[in-house]
């Protein structure tokens, strides 16, 4: 969702081209009160927001698409220097926010690494985030533990539901529940709240 016509026709453009035709533009618009429905009916792989829409704002359109959408990965996009509204956007729900350039195909790396599972942040931000004031004193269990290497490794709920051995419902409990306990509202903020806090310390990918 972006409001600048020619950057939206640069992304139509490239992403068949570059990626074979494995990554498309199938909907787009310039109005942050409809981002959730386009998505809903367009049901991409992932939702490119830009947080410098009109009113109500792209903080509220991720906001929106995360809440009827939930399966849709969604990527804050921002042209400004300030790392304030990147945050409210990581809060609101987005699982990933990259700079915004003039050039389109300056995005497409990062966006292929996005539709591959993980997370992509900026350094500088990245660097904000694990320097949390306060960091908390959490106690995790061995298997929150390996829950919680697998957010920060960037796997799908339906990955993490097969190396767990659980069911997609069953992770989605226990992802909220590890949340709630690091105080956190985003898988990207606990993975950045683990590393920070050594938390994944002695934690084994395989569960070995």
């Amino acid at each position: 969702m972006d409001d600048h016509p020619l950057f939206v026709r640069g992304l139509e453009l490239l992403l068949p081209a570059i990626t074979d035709k494995r990554a498309e533009v199938v909907g787009s618009t310039g109005d942050a009160a409809s981002a959730a429905s386009l998505v809903s009916r367009c049901l991409p792989d992932l939702a490119l927001v830009d947080l410098h829409m009109p009113p109500p704002g792209g903080i509220r359109a991720v906001a929106a698409v995360r809440r009827t959408t939930p399966r849709v990965r969604v990527v804050a996009m921002s042209g400004g220097g300030d790392p304030a509204p990147a945050l409210e956007a990581l809060r609101a729900g987005a699982e990933g926010y990259l700079p915004k350039t003039s050039e389109p195909e300056e995005l497409l790396p990062p966006l292929l690494a996005i539709l591959d599972g993980w997370a992509v942040l900026p350094s500088a931000l990245l660097r904000g985030l694990l320097r949390p004031a306060h960091t908390p004193s959490v106690d995790l269990d061995a298997e929150e533990r390996r829950l919680l290497q697998a957010i920060a490794a960037g796997k799908s709920t339906l990955e993490i539901a097969d190396h767990l051995h659980v069911s997609e419902r069953t992770v989605k409990r226990m992802t909220a529940a590890l949340l709630r306990k690091l105080r956190v509202s985003t898988r990207a903020e606990a993975a950045a709240l683990a590393g920070h806090a050594g938390l994944l310390g002695g934690a084994n990918p395989n569960g070995a």
